[in-house]
C-alpha cells in the first residue's frame, strides 16, 4: 500500500492523538490538501500568528515551515510547538542574517527595521517590526513618513509595498521567495490568453512584472476572501499550487488555474500525514528559542499583530 491508500488511517490516528494531547493543529495554505483538511486553522502567515497567540490548546504543531513554528513559539514560550519536518526550512529566510540588519542599521542610522515574518527569529530580534504578506503595507504606512525603513528580506514585497505607499525612503534586502520569482509577465499573458475574462490574482512576493498585470494582489487569505466576494468565475492565480484546494474548496462553483505549473515549494510539501501523525505521537520536532533572543524577537511580532489587527491584504 502507497502513502495515499493510508490516508484514512493515518488521518484517524491524527485525530486520536490530538485528543489525547490536548493540540491544535495550524496548517498554512501551502501545505498538502489531506493536510489541510486536518486542521483547526488553516491561513496564511498573519492568520496563523493570531491563532497561535490565543489558543488554550496545551500542544501546538505547526504544519508549515520553520519561521511560522518559531514566531508561534514566540507567541506561546510557556508552550510545546512542534514542527513535523524538521527540513521544513524556508529558503527566502535563510538569506537574512542578524549581523545583515545590524550593518544596515549602522549604515542608516534612524531607520526603522521592518522584518518580513518569514524571517528566523534571531532577525526578528534585531527587528523593531514584522509584517506579513497580509499586512506589510499597513505597518510600513504606521512608521513616520520621515522616517527611512530597512525592509526584509524579500525585495518582490519591499517593491510592491513601496509602490503602494509610495514611500521612496526604503532601503530594501535582496532575498526573495524561490517559488514566486519563477513567475513572469510572459506566463500571465499566455494564460490571459487560454482565459481570457479570468482575473489575474497574485501573491505580493511575485516579481513586479507579474504584479503589474494582475487585477489583484493578495496574501492567502486574502485570495479567498477576494474571489469568493468578486462576481468572475474563472481566475489566474500567481501563488503555490497548494493554493488551489482552499480555493476550490471555498468557491466550488468557480475556476482557478495557476499561471504557470511550476509554482511547486518543496519545503511546503515535505509535511505529509505520517509527519504529523509521528510528530504527535513521538512529540516532534519541538521547536525552542533561546530566552534572550525570544524576548526581543517577542516585541517585534507584538507590535505587528497591534498594527495589523483586523483584516489586511
Amino acid at each position: 500500500m502507497g502513502y495515499k491508500d493510508d490516508i484514512p488511517k493515518l488521518a484517524a490516528e491524527v485525530a486520536e492523538q490530538k485528543k489525547k494531547r490536548n493540540a491544535i493543529i495550524l496548517v498554512h495554505n501551502y501545505q498538502r490538501p489531506e493536510v489541510q483538511d486536518l486542521g483547526d486553522f488553516v491561513g496564511d502567515s498573519l492568520g496563523l500568528a493570531q491563532e497561535a497567540a490565543k489558543t488554550d490548546a496545551e500542544l501546538i504543531v505547526l504544519c508549515g515551515v520553520d519561521f511560522m513554528a518559531e514566531t508561534a513559539k514566540l507567541l506561546n514560550p510557556e508552550k510545546v510547538v512542534l514542527l513535523p519536518e524538521d527540513r521544513a526550512l524556508c529558503p527566502m529566510a535563510q538569506m537574512i542574517a542578524p549581523d545583515d540588519v545590524v550593518e544596515l542599521k549602522a549604515e542608516h542610522p534612524g531607520a526603522v527595521v521592518v522584518s518580513y515574518v518569514n524571517t528566523p527569529a534571531d532577525v526578528k530580534a534585531v527587528t523593531d517590526v514584522c509584517c506579513t504578506s497580509a499586512n506589510a503595507v499597513k505597518v510600513v504606512n504606521s512608521i513616520p513618513p520621515e522616517k527611512p525603513v530597512i525592509f526584509t528580506p524579500d525585495r518582490h514585497l519591499g517593491a510592491y509595498v513601496q509602490r503602494e505607499t509610495g514611500r521612496e525612503n526604503m532601503i530594501i534586502w535582496n532575498g526573495l521567495c524561490p517559488t514566486h520569482a519563477l513567475m513572469r509577465a510572459e506566463d500571465v499573458l499566455r494564460a490571459k490568453e487560454k482565459y481570457p475574462d479570468a482575473e489575474v490574482v497574485v501573491h505580493p512576493e511575485a516579481p513586479m512584472e507579474v504584479i503589474e498585470l494582475a487585477d489583484a494582489v493578495r496574501s492567502t487569505s486574502g485570495m479567498l476572501r477576494y474571489c469568493g466576494e468578486t462576481k468572475a468565475s474563472t481566475f489566474l492565480i500567481g501563488t503555490e499550487i497548494g493554493m488551489l484546494y482552499p480555493l476550490k474548496k471555498k468557491c466550488p462553483d468557480k475556476e482557478f488555474v495557476i499561471v504557470t505549473g511550476e509554482l511547486v515549494c518543496p519545503t511546503m510539501k515535505m509535511t505529509t500525514l505520517r509527519s504529523l501523525r509521528n510528530a504527535l505521537r513521538d512529540m516532534k520536532y519541538e521547536i525552542t528559542v533561546p530566552d534572550d533572543v525570544a524576548s526581543a524577537a517577542r516585541k517585534s511580532i507584538e507590535r505587528m499583530l497591534e498594527i495589523g489587527r483586523g483584516r489586511a491584504g
